[in-house]
């Protein structure tokens, strides 16, 4: 049958069928005052999902597109910032430091493991001079299915009193806690096709009252991705360029449909799926690529041994139609990844550890007795 493939990867999420319905409305005028009250409410759901009264802008781009702009409106060429980096997209917002010339300072730790809070708190200690800028980290790293200590590095980022900290929320925002201004976060940036249930194409940032002030000093070339134009025409509820429109009517019924669940629920979810993801994926002898303990409530990445990964991905697609995400750059057959991110339910993780074990079997890599990931996570869905 054709036409009924899954999505279990970390983005493009599932769309749910409400959200796909507003999204298929004919077209408005990004002028009109129509549209504006759509810009006007989304503009208070997404302070209800951020955890802030301060603005939260909408640009049509994904979620590079909102941290790159969060770097440049922020820092000026030459800043020293330090940039934590354990997979892809940590790696990514070093290349973007660098490709502005702002002096970066890397904190690295390997693919799988968390983020050391305490080394960033020394680093930070020792600068007594006030020469670091900006703390750039990424909060869930979707290449590794690790989350990091975003709360604690913010509170040490704090405690230095003039670095401002940016976090890469792509996968985190929507899947887990996240309170910008109860952690004392200055810049929050994610994407549409993640936890927001919605198709690639926006993205959000939000800023604190200080990192507004840094912007004033902001000396890098910026114009589509100049945030005080964005935050000018928001108050007008408004656009500086045009916007996706059918992606804002996406956003509402999305964003609506969170509302309804409640964040304190969403987040419950998501943690569910995680424990239930990981109880089956053990359960069958399989290897989680995260260390314990820290592993992603939107992504688990497997590391399965002596197995090919890329093999196992292609027998799940074929023979039950649920694609699944692969390595990364070196991680590349080494490990897969399960999204349970965004619109996923219970059955959907169920599936797909049914068809992860199901496919093992075909190819004779079960080290367990059929059906024991299955068992597992049935358990941890009750």
């Amino acid at each position: 049958m054709q036409d009924k493939l899954t999505l279990m990867i970390p983005g493009p999420t599932p769309v749910p069928e409400k959200v796909l319905l507003a999204l298929g409305k004919h077209p408005i005028g990004h002028r009109s005052k129509e549209f504006q009250a759509i810009v006007r409410h989304t503009s208070k759901q997404l302070q209800w999902l951020h955890q802030t009264k301060c603005d939260v802008l909408t640009i049509t781009g994904s979620g590079t597109a909102a941290m790159e702009a969060g770097i440049i409106n922020t820092l000026s060429r030459g800043d020293k910032v330090l940039c934590g980096d354990n997979g892809k997209f940590g790696e990514r917002w070093v290349k973007v430091a660098k490709a502005f010339g702002l002096e970066v300072e890397v904190i690295k730790e390997e693919w799988g493991t968390p983020l050391n809070p305490e080394k960033f708190q020394k680093i930070l200690l020792e600068d007594t001079n006030k020469q670091i800028k900006a703390v750039i980290l990424t909060h869930s790293e979707t290449s590794t299915g690790v989350i990091n200590d975003l709360q604690r590095i913010s509170s040490h980022v704090q405690s230095h009193g003039k670095a401002l900290i940016i976090a890469d929320c792509v996968t985190s925002l929507g899947a887990c806690n996240v309170p910008m201004d109860e952690w004392g976060i200055d810049l929050i940036a994610s994407g549409s096709q993640k936890g927001y249930m919605i198709p690639p194409g926006l993205s959000f940032i939000a800023l604190s009252d200080r990192a507004w002030e840094a912007q004033k000093q902001s000396d890098l070339p910026k114009f589509y991705l100049d945030l005080n134009s964005y935050r000018k025409t928001a108050a007008n509820n408004s656009n500086p360029f045009t916007p996706s429109v059918n992606l804002y009517f996406a956003l509402e019924a999305a964003l609506t449909m969170m509302e309804e669940e409640g964040l304190q629920s969403i987040f419950s979810r998501h943690a569910r799926h995680r424990a239930a993801t990981q109880a089956g994926i053990k359960a069958m002898g399989l290897t989680l690529f995260a260390e314990e303990g820290h592993g992603s409530p939107a992504i688990t990445a497997v590391a399965p041994d002596n197995i090919d990964a890329e093999q196992l991905r292609k027998i799940v697609k074929e023979k039950f139609d649920i694609l699944l995400a692969g390595g990364q750059d070196h991680l590349k057959g080494k490990v897969f990844r399960i999204g349970h991110l965004g619109f996923v339910n219970d059955r959907d993780v169920l599936t797909a550890i049914g068809a992860i074990e199901a496919s093992l079997q075909t190819l004779n890599l079960l080290k367990k007795e059929m059906g024991a990931g299955i068992a597992a996570t049935a358990k941890m869905l009750k």
